[in-house]
């Protein structure tokens, strides 16, 4: 097995051991009590889904910023015009 393949199947049981726990949490959350954690089953359950949807929520917000910012520090590009002059240049210098 190689490194990748290893850090796959990391992945794989990592993901699959949080959308467990996300959906047990969801639809049962008095489990929450046998390891120690008092709350109200609506309380729990608003937290399991406000805190992804967060997470969500500032994932796309960084990738739009970082489009902005890309946009907005990059050069625009040469008109076509421009470039068919250097091309025909070259020709004729050839």
């Amino acid at each position: 097995m190689s490194k990748d393949q290893a850090i796959g199947g990391i992945i794989l049981i990592v993901c699959a051991v949080v959308a467990l726990f996300y959906i047990v949490t969801l639809f049962y959350p008095q489990w929450l009590s046998t390891i120690g954690i008092q709350a109200t089953g609506t309380e729990i359950q608003f937290w399991i889904i406000a805190v992804p949807v967060f997470i969500a929520f500032l994932a796309i917000m960084g990738i739009g910023a970082w489009i902005g910012w890309t946009m907005a520090t990059t050069p625009p590009p040469k008109p076509i015009e421009e470039i068919q002059t250097e091309e025909t240049k070259e020709e004729k210098s050839s």
